[in-house]
């Protein structure tokens, strides 16, 4: 407190922009009070990037009859270096959506704390919350100001997943480094394993999976990915290391326990041990016969 010939006067008020209504993105926000707090306007040194900080890898999600999962291996790397082994790469974004990163993991995790501030901040300056397409949106302009560090090597590139209340089914979306938002039909995966985790998805995914299928499914995927990635950890027997699992329905979001997980990776690493490459798809719909099918055609 001050005092003055025009009395007094309190330096530990915020300043008035705090205090007033506002625009409804924190983003703005910040990037007009604060904007050195923003991941995307701190500097970065000349050259490369990509070899100075963890990078994280794969992440999966797929659509089923009530919802949408989504599931992140646990290895971060450096270069050739495995830098941290049980990192958390999926996350809450709010209570009916989640997002998954992969790429720089420092600047990712900051990211991700940004887009779950500003989907609360949203609720709570309009009274509602945004809708899926526009929470899909406000994360593509997150990373779309993040180009400036893609081009320098430290790229975000996350997944986007959630439970649309207005259509009552999951919907999944991906994205680019330069924030081009698309929309996925499904299935989707992200990160350095993600071609041998779709190629997985391919041929195990259904329309009509229930959730502990679908779960199940998600595990093989990563699974594929990590046999073929090196920069994709396989769940770990020894120090009981498992993908995270994020289940989005009509009545919210939830991580699946641990021990759940263990169990079904248990399950699915049993299996391995007499296929290798994993369950083959069924080349008929359930039900039909015929000469040409496969022996062996659940995710089990």
């Amino acid at each position: 407190m001050t005092s003055g010939s025009g009395g007094s006067r309190d330096d530990s008020r915020l300043p008035g922009a705090f205090l007033r209504p506002g625009t409804p993105s924190f983003a703005d926000f910040l990037a007009d009070q604060a904007p050195d707090l923003l991941p995307s306007r701190r500097p970065v040194p000349a050259g490369a990037g990509s070899d100075l900080a963890p990078h994280g890898t794969t992440i999966v999600a797929a659509t089923f009859t009530g919802g949408v999962v989504m599931a992140g291996d646990r290895r971060a790397t450096m270069g050739n270096v495995i830098a941290q082994r049980d990192i958390q790469k999926v996350f809450p974004a709010d209570e009916f959506s989640a997002v998954g990163i992969a790429g720089a993991a420092g600047l990712a995790v900051e990211l991700v704390r940004l887009f779950q501030t500003e989907l609360e901040h949203y609720e709570k300056i309009e009274g509602t919350t945004l809708s899926m397409d526009g929470k899909a949106n406000r994360l593509a302009a997150l990373i779309r100001g993040n180009l400036a560090m893609a081009m320098q090597g430290l790229a975000v590139v996350p997944l986007f997943a959630g439970f649309d209340l207005s259509v009552g089914h999951g919907r999944i979306f991906s994205y680019d480094v330069t924030g081009g938002r698309y929309e996925e039909s499904a299935y989707h995966s992200v990160g350095s394993g993600s071609m041998f985790a779709r190629g997985a998805l391919k041929k195990l995914y259904r329309d009509d999976l229930d959730l502990q299928e679908c779960i199940q499914v998600v595990i093989q995927a990563l699974y594929d990915a990590a046999d073929d990635d090196s920069a994709t950890g396989g769940p770990d027997l020894t120090r009981r290391i498992f993908p995270v699992i994020q289940v989005i329905t009509a009545e919210g979001g939830h991580r699946v326990p641990d021990a759940e997980v263990a169990e079904i990776a248990d399950r699915v690493i049993g299996g391995r041990m007499t296929r290798p490459d994993g369950p083959a798809a069924a080349l008929l719909p359930s039900g039909s016969t015929g000469s040409t099918g496969a022996t062996d055609g659940g995710a089990s």
